[in-house]
């Protein structure tokens, strides 16, 4: 049971209602409270601007911690791309006919992309990644996928959570059940760890005449270690497996483009959602003309991947993204946050690791049990006004006074941890049950 605590009965009573309507409570694993702050989280908002969002019960929050999952990476209503977005639904956002900006968004990210030479489009990024996949097994006529990252909730990923042994199930992404997964697929997603070259070429030499595509997120939580990237782009070339980088979440955000323009190697097929349109449902699948008309040779269509909303925020995003040079704003607003995180753990003397390029930030404390000082964080910082959690997704709009009063706060709150912690029992502080921990990435 949901409490009502905190001047938050509103949010409650829908939450309330939610656990009785919508299963799972939400659409997306991430938002459910159970994994942020249990039984205090205020799980619905009436409105955002910038980086603060408001609840159903008119408290007002700065948001620190995810921005729409990584969505919003100029900010929560940004008027420039909102502008753009109520123009395109003033002339119509869904006809018999196609958009034009399907052709101007496209040229725009060739142009971003000089390797890419083919564009199709989809509203979500696990969608949009299973269209990869698709187009990657159609070029190849192969079933296998090598992956690592997190790539969604479609079958083909999911799969890799089949075992011989029932009771195993789900053991290589823990907290991804595979759960009404044909176990027929079983066998056709094998995980590999980022940076464990030995491990990627022992899987390629096994699998050689079966792969169809190595699916990974080309950055996330560690840079790449010399070489790895550049031995995978060799061996799938050398093996004629389509290499699909995962640009869901790391887009946008070292560059304008993919993060892979700034590591020096390129894949055969790259996809983008989350940050590319500030808030609106849009996706990408951009590739090489090789392999991108084998989506000709399946049936990959849906009624609302042609409406005309999606593009025109995409559109208005990415040249707002390249006129400021958000990037750069990002990766020093990200600096400044892990650098904090570092001090002020040193200054409490608490064990913390941090990780995550610094546009996408973690960390996490180092004893027993993590869980709790995450959960008693997430309070503290509820507490002082700030939706934060041990990660920081950075924005446009995480101006330098924001900052400030951030770290102001999570000073306050790793000193209240400290003594907890020497304490024995911090468990006793919190005003709820612990966190759930979610599923494991491989990055």
């Amino acid at each position: 049971m949901v409490s009502k605590a905190n001047g938050r009965k509103k949010s409650y009573q829908y939450l309330k209602k939610a656990t009785r309507l919508i299963p799972g409570v939400t659409q997306l694993l991430s938002k459910r409270p159970e994994m942020l702050l249990p039984e205090l989280w205020p799980a619905y908002y009436q409105k955002a601007k910038g980086c603060k969002v408001w609840d159903l019960d008119g408290n007002s929050y700065i948001d620190m911690s995810y921005m729409g999952f990584g969505a919003c990476v100029l900010g929560y209503s940004d008027k420039d791309i909102d502008e753009a977005v109520k123009k395109a639904i003033d002339n119509g956002s869904m006809t018999t006919l196609n958009c034009p900006e399907e052709i101007e968004l496209a040229e725009l990210l060739r142009e971003i992309h000089p390797w890419a030479d083919m564009v199709r489009y989809a509203r979500t990024g696990g969608e949009a990644m299973a269209i990869a996949v698709r187009i990657a097994r159609a070029k190849t006529q192969k079933d296998l996928i090598l992956f690592c990252g997190y790539h969604g909730w479609h079958d083909w990923y999911l799969s890799a959570n089949l075992a011989d042994d029932k009771s195993l199930d789900g053991h290589l992404l823990p907290g991804l059940d595979p759960k009404g997964i044909p176990r027929a697929l079983k066998g056709t997603a094998i995980p590999l760890n980022y940076n464990d070259t030995k491990g990627f070429l022992s899987l390629t030499d096994k699998y050689r005449n079966e792969i169809s595509a190595v699916v990974m997120e080309p950055i996330r939580n560690h840079y790449p270690k010399d070489g790895f990237l550049e031995i995978i782009r060799q061996t799938t070339q050398k093996l004629g497996i389509v290499l699909i980088f995962d640009e869901v979440s790391s887009g946008w955000r070292l560059n304008v483009g993919g993060a892979h323009l700034s590591l020096g190697v390129e894949p055969d097929i790259a996809v983008f959602a989350k940050a590319m349109s500030n808030g609106y449902p849009m996706a990408a699948i951009i590739g090489r003309s090789e392999v991108m008309t084998a989506a000709q040779e399946t049936f990959i269509s849906s009624t609302y991947w042609t409406e005309r909303i999606g593009p025109v925020a995409a559109i208005a995003t990415i040249n707002k993204l390249k006129e400021k040079n958000v990037s750069e704003h990002l990766i020093e607003t990200g600096r400044e946050i892990q650098e904090g995180w570092e001090r002020l753990a040193k200054k409490h003397h608490l064990s913390i690791t941090i990780s995550g390029i610094y546009p996408l930030g973690h960390f996490s404390f180092e004893y027993g049990k993590p869980m709790v000082l995450k959960t008693l964080f997430t309070q503290l910082m509820l507490e002082r006004g700030f939706l934060a959690t041990t990660a920081f997704y950075a924005s446009y709009a995480h101006k330098e006074e924001y900052v400030k009063k951030y770290l102001d706060a999570v000073d306050e709150a790793f000193s209240f941890i400290s003594k907890a912690v020497e304490g024995n029992a911090p468990e006793k502080y919190l005003k709820g049950p612990v966190c759930s921990s979610g599923f494991r990435r491989l990055t």
